[in-house]
């Protein structure tokens, strides 16, 4: 009698399991799917607005009760980058573990590191849009605090050798306090403000001494951290790569092939945008000027100006009327800010063209709103000043041409992009709870 119970007791067991395993499994599935079925919505905003001036528009945004996030592992990007790219740099002293990638991605999207709790990298660098924002030409911070240039991508970002569109720094370790402390970006007063708030946030505890051998957070381990989680963000195994790199012939259409021809030869976009024998970061981390900051800085001999009324809806207004409601623009020099050499006047850095159709707007100060507008003003010659890098020249491409070349640089966006963003969608952000340093709590930052 008792071997029976015991026997009935094993096959219930069996079949708990059993159906435990089941549940999993469908559950697993059931996620991939629907990260497949919304797959689109990790290429852009969700809704690009096209159309929004139309009477008919509907929108096509992805509602954030229903997307899916699956964590990923994003240490496989860095041991084995995705083909187009090269091994990725690591510097001696920080070298990445699981621990501090996934204290950085909990610290990338976390908006209590700001001064008021609203505000993370991740609302400048926003993982559906390109790790970017598509949304406005220049970074807006907290309350609303406006920026003049515009957010540069993070895909990829292990592989520069400066950083910020005037390359003021080398590091993405040190990078990482820039945005921190910046008075229109996260406005927190100072390193130790930051250092001393994550110590107080409960949701930190021992996450730094595990990954930094008993450290704390400091203002190195935190940079490290972030950097480590920036360093896993590697984006390829594009279309172009499966066709140049991997020699599938099949994998770009005709006019990408001749897009290509056009971008090294007549072009002459890879003068700038190199690719290598076995891999592509299209950037020579070098800085130009091609015009574009010297008119901006000096001011055109245009009368009106062309400005966004909503997504899709522009106007040609009257320089009078716009100067006469606007505070004076902000003078952006480029790379002098920096040296205060002149002739470093109005030289910006190249940015690579790795998963361009997802980062738009372009140029430093986002005032180009598609591939064209870039193209167009590549064709011409850039603007003529006396800083003028000696590699801008018209071009005298055909509009067949430029197309084929816009068609080349949508081919190169990356495979892995759907399985980063999923990653980024499954990352706390930092919700702020009564626990939490707040100066509506009692438990403030002493």
């Amino acid at each position: 009698m008792i071997s029976v119970k015991k026997n009935i007791f094993r096959f219930i067991n069996f079949c708990l399991l059993s159906l435990v395993v089941i549940i999993f499994v469908y559950a697993n599935n059931f996620q991939s799917s629907a990260i497949a079925a919304n797959e689109k919505h990790f290429y852009g905003p969700g809704d690009n607005k096209q159309g929004y001036e139309s009477i008919d528009y509907v929108t096509n945004t992805l509602d954030l009760q229903k997307r899916v996030g699956k964590q990923a592992d994003l240490l496989e990007f860095y041991r084995n980058p995705p083909l187009g790219l090269p091994p990725a740099p690591v510097p001696a002293y920080n070298p990445l573990t699981e621990e501090k990638v996934s204290l950085g991605r909990i610290l990338f999207f976390d908006r209590r590191l700001s001064i008021n709790d609203t505000f993370s990298c991740a609302i400048c660098h926003i993982p559906e849009q390109g790790f970017t924002n598509n949304e406005i030409q220049t970074a807006i911070g907290v309350e609303g605090r406006s920026g003049k240039r515009n957010a540069p991508t993070v895909y990829n970002s292990g592989y520069l050798k400066m950083m910020f569109h005037d390359g003021r720094e080398d590091s993405l370790e040190q990078q990482v306090w820039a945005p921190f402390l910046a008075r229109n970006e996260m406005a927190n007063p100072s390193i130790g403000y930051v250092i001393n708030k994550i110590k107080a946030i409960p949701d930190y505890d021992g996450l730094f001494e595990k990954a930094f051998d008993g450290r704390g957070p400091t203002m190195e381990t935190v940079g490290m951290a972030l950097a480590s989680y920036q360093r896993t963000l590697n984006a390829a195994d594009s279309p172009f790569d499966r066709w140049h790199f991997g020699k599938q012939q099949d994998a770009v259409s005709e006019s990408v092939k001749r897009g290509f021809e056009v971008f090294t030869g007549k072009g002459q976009c890879s003068v700038c945008h190199l690719i290598h024998e076995d891999y592509a970061l299209f950037a020579d981390n070098q800085l130009h000027n091609t015009g574009l900051g010297y008119e901006t800085s000096m001011g055109s001999n245009s009368t009106t100006t062309r400005v966004q009324l909503a997504p899709g809806v522009f106007a040609d207004l009257d320089n009078k009327i716009i100067r006469s409601v606007s505070k004076a623009k902000l003078n952006d020099v480029g790379r002098y800010e920096v040296t205060e050499n002149p002739n470093d006047r109005w030289k910006f850095l190249t940015p690579m063209l790795r998963n361009v159709a997802l980062t738009a707007p372009y140029m430093h100060d986002g005032s180009m709103q598609s591939l064209r507008e870039v193209m167009e003003f590549y064709n011409q010659g850039g603007v003529e000043n006396e800083l003028l890098s000696p590699l801008i020249k018209p071009l005298d491409l055909s509009d067949q041409e430029i197309d084929d070349v816009i068609e080349f640089l949508k081919s190169l966006t990356g495979s892995n992009i759907g399985t980063l963003v999923a990653d980024a969608f499954a990352a706390p952000i930092g919700n702020i709870s009564k626990d939490d340093p707040n100066w509506a709590h009692d438990n403030q930052i002493k």
